[in-house]
């Protein structure tokens, strides 16, 4: 009887091991890495289309000639898959938020009501928060790997302390509000499934 008992345990529990398989995710995108951004994700599988991510990233390089581009950033997902979790189509809905010190960076543009000319001569140091929505699609590269490309967008409000970049230290002025509207998310994921 325990024999039998402990072979019926014992095959239930291989049964359930194979009925969870897949239902976790480890990533990392590639976009960041490009731009030497460490970062990492880990998502779970909730329910047979549902998924829950949250991706992380930190960067504390110090540039040279005094530039600073510095920054934290969590964002957790929400995700519905159109047929399976980690294939194919998904929608998701995403929070994101962190801390930033930024400047002395020469980029020559504005976009979406950010002048971004205004680091080459000022820093700004900072948090922000915000929500968006994405959508993105996964490539199944064979059983535990995936190629994942997904882009979003939304709302995002932060407030800074603005420094004179001469030496980078003299306070300017402090906690100007700034709301963004526009992308929120580019990622090329790898993802490692189990």
């Amino acid at each position: 009887m325990n024999v039998r008992f402990l072979t019926i345990a014992l095959l239930s529990l291989f049964i359930w091991q194979g009925a969870t398989a897949q239902k976790w995710a480890v990533k990392t995108n590639l976009l960041s890495d490009a731009l030497l951004n460490p970062n990492a994700a880990v998502e779970v599988g909730i329910a047979p289309r549902w998924t829950v991510e949250l991706s992380g990233e930190f960067n504390t390089w110090d540039l040279s000639h005094g530039r600073k581009w510095k920054h934290w950033v969590a964002q957790p997902e929400v995700r519905y898959w159109l047929c399976d979790r980690f294939s194919g189509h998904f929608f998701g809905a995403h929070l994101l938020g962190g801390q930033y010190n930024v400047g002395k960076l020469d980029i020559p543009f504005s976009f979406l009501g950010t002048d971004f000319r205004k680091l080459k001569d000022t820093r700004y140091q900072g948090w922000f928060g915000g929500a968006g929505i994405a959508y993105g699609y996964a490539w199944a590269v064979n059983e535990h790997w995936n190629i994942e490309g997904e882009i979003g967008i939304g709302w995002t409000y932060t407030r800074y302390d603005r420094f004179r970049c001469d030496d980078c230290g003299k306070k300017i002025d402090t906690k100007h509000p700034h709301n963004y509207f526009g992308p929120t998310k580019l990622a090329v994921n790898l993802v490692y499934l189990f």
